[in-house]
């Protein structure tokens, strides 16, 4: 399946267009009040999960807890319901956000009866936090915004559903794929071959997408969904996942639970149930321009999957494959890209040590140390008249985005994914 045929059976335009309007009079409350619920924004949401969690804990097997203590989560929230609400009379100025959150919400099985839960605690949370501010009125007005911001992700994520379900290979819900190999790519990553154990075909993807696994951990109270790139090629007969080990982050973000249970205890043999991929960021097949895929760390995910299929289905296509590391002993899939740039006149590989060994340093296995810059970028691609895609932490990220704006690099073709957040780079801090 071509991306032209993938992006338009998930065409949700025309949800959009009869979607529901809001009474004029609530419309102006909404929009009077919309300044002070922003200012409130995270309060309102960490409170929400807390009363949501409290009064259904059965939710806990969906929503990943270590969002919740990063602040992840809460933010990302804020900033869904604050400019759903500020697009309301025009959905279609922030497409590209409700597709995102919407192909998450399909890949995590969040199902219609799910919103007036959310709906009911999160007005609630708005009114406790407010106090007396929250007349009413206002708390009215938000229910019924609330409704028809509901009503758009429901009938959204239906269509999604059914593409899930009714596409070749496709499925509904959690299919059980069984490990059959498992590959250490670096000291912190590790590949994990996954096909079905049906032994039936499976669904085809466009590259930069991803799946949801679900674990049962032993010890652990409540199940554990995470999102994971496929990190090879489609057209296969497995899925691919290369997960980072998450290790402790100081005393406040303890180590991955899934990360750490996938690397330590999952052999190749077992069975995790999947869902059908899922995502709005994905490589754009039907151009020739020159493809620049740049990653740092675990970011690399999603761009082996771009660069093994372009590759693959195109011989002419310039590619310029630029990933940063702290060293080569975490440094993924080093030889398999060296192989390529050998074997391909077309694909250009090039490297970021921030921290070199001393190995690195005698062997001479990368570009440049230190960090990745506009200086040095300009000086190693012969122009900026490509499409670029990145993944990676955050603040690499924001240096990319700022450096290929201050190139003058078009804003449609930047591409980029985050890995558990939502906004635009310029809005990270």
């Amino acid at each position: 399946m071509s991306n032209t045929q993938i992006k338009e059976k998930n065409s949700w335009q025309e949800v959009v267009k009869t979607v529901k309007t809001l009474d004029p009079n609530k419309l102006e409350i909404i929009k009077a009040t919309l300044p002070i619920v922003k200012d409130h924004g995270e309060q309102i949401t960490k409170h929400f999960y807390k009363r949501m969690f409290k009064q259904h804990p059965e939710l806990l097997n969906i929503f990943n807890q270590t969002h919740q203590i990063t602040g992840h989560q809460p933010k990302a929230l804020a900033d869904a319901v604050y400019g759903a609400a500020a697009n309301i009379e025009d959905f279609s100025q922030i497409m590209p956000v409700l597709e995102r959150i919407g192909e998450k919400h399909r890949s995590l099985q969040i199902k219609p009866e799910h919103y007036p839960i959310v709906g009911e605690n999160l007005l609630g949370a708005i009114k406790e936090v407010l106090g007396d501010a929250a007349t009413q009125e206002i708390i009215d007005a938000w229910a019924d915004a609330y409704g028809v911001i509901a009503d758009v992700f429901i009938r959204m994520e239906n269509k999604m559903y059914k593409t899930a379900e009714t596409m070749p290979g496709g499925w509904a819900g959690y299919r059980n794929f069984v490990v059959e190999k498992k590959v250490k790519e670096s000291d912190v990553i590790t590949s994990f071959y996954l096909k079905p154990q049906d032994g039936k075909e499976i669904a085809s993807y466009i590259p930069g997408q991803y799946i949801t696994v679900k674990l049962e951990i032993p010890g652990e109270q409540y199940t554990h969904l995470r999102q994971y790139s496929l990190s090879d090629r489609p057209g296969q007969n497995y899925y691919r996942i290369s997960v980072k080990r998450e290790d402790p982050k100081g005393d406040n973000i303890p180590a991955g639970i899934v990360s750490t249970y996938l690397h330590t205890h999952v052999k190749e043999g077992d069975t995790i149930p999947i869902t059908a991929p899922a995502g709005d960021f994905y490589l754009d097949l039907d151009t020739n321009l020159p493809l620049v895929l740049i990653s740092g760390g675990v970011g690399l995910t999603p761009m082996m999957a771009m660069l093994n299929t372009t590759v693959n289905e195109s011989s002419n296509r310039e590619i310029y494959y630029i990933h940063a590391a702290i060293n080569s002993q975490l440094h993924a899939f080093r030889a398999h890209v060296n192989d390529l740039a050998a074997g391909h006149k077309n694909v250009h590989s090039f490297v970021i040590y921030e921290k070199p060994s001393e190995d690195d340093k005698e062997m001479k296995n990368y570009d440049k140390e230190g960090f990745f810059s506009l200086e040095w970028l300009q000086q190693s691609l012969p122009t900026k008249d490509a499409d670029f895609y990145f993944c990676g932490p955050e603040p690499f990220m924001k240096v990319v985005n700022k450096a290929l704006k201050q190139w003058g690099v078009p804003e449609e073709r930047i591409h980029y994914e985050f890995f558990g957040s939502f906004g635009k780079l310029e809005e990270i801090e």
